[in-house]
Parts: C-alpha cells; structure tokens; sequence
C-alpha cells in the first residue's frame, strides 16, 4: 500500500471518528478512537513516536513526539483547538522532514464539518501528491511550493 492509500484510509477513519463523537473532545480521546479505527483496517499504527533532533553532528537529547505514525510511512499530528494557525502546518513539515517521512495529515477535531479541519502535507516531493487524483474528500494539500 502506498502513501495516498494509506492517506486515503487515513481520511475515512477519521472521519468516522468525528462523526460518531463529534468535536470538543480533547486531543488524546481522538487519537485513541483514531488508532482504534486504523487498526480495524489492517493498518498498523504507533502513537507518540518520538523523532530525535541532531545539531551539527550532534544530537540535542530534545526530541519531539508524533501523534501517529501510519505504517511507518505517514504521519499524523492531531489538534481540537479552536482555530488552526499557521504554526501547526510548519511544525508538522518539520516533523516530515525531521523523521525522513513524505506526507502527513493534520487534522483538527474541533470543526462541525471534519473535512474543514484535514490538511494534507507534503514533505518536498512533488510526484507524490500527484501521484493520484483528488477526490471531493481529499483535504486541501498544503504541500510547499
């Protein structure tokens, strides 16, 4: 399985996971409903991977955690905030980048409609997001230009 498939099972559980317990829950509800779900898939999932950062040869001893980990090939940060802000798209690049993996899923609980709150992420790779067409449920891709 590729990683628009991955996305593409990725989508439809979490959008299950919101339509049956709604927003205004807190983050760790939806990732544990979320990690439910995919595993019911066949996929397997890691929760709070932690990714180490490295300084000029050497490293900070200062990690940072994924939310999930899809198959070790697409990654997933979770948010239930009010209002999405540009620092969570930057984070979530960099935790592409910092972890060598190619797309990630942002994906905020906290919207009436969960397909407002999905942003799909491209870490620099242009054939990738191509590499299938969208479909009227493929989230908005905020790949960088």
């Amino acid at each position: 399985m590729n990683e628009n498939e991955i996305g593409g099972q990725i989508v439809d559980a979490a959008i299950h996971v919101h339509s049956v317990l709604g927003p205004g829950l807190l983050e760790s509800v939806y990732e544990a409903a979320l990690m439910i779900e995919l595993n019911k898939k066949g996929l397997r999932v890691e929760n709070q991977v932690p990714i180490k950062v490295d300084y000029d040869g050497n490293s900070l001893g200062v990690g940072f955690r994924v939310d999930l980990l899809v198959e070790n090939a697409v990654l997933i940060e979770l948010k239930s905030v009010e209002s999405m802000t540009n620092v969570f798209r930057k984070t979530t690049l960099t935790y592409l980048k910092l972890g060598g993996w190619r797309l990630g899923y942002l994906i905020n609980f906290n919207t009436t409609r969960l397909i407002d709150g999905l942003t799909r992420i491209v870490n620099g790779v242009d054939d990738l997001s191509s590499s299938s067409p969208r479909s009227p449920r493929t989230p908005r891709d905020t790949s960088p230009k």
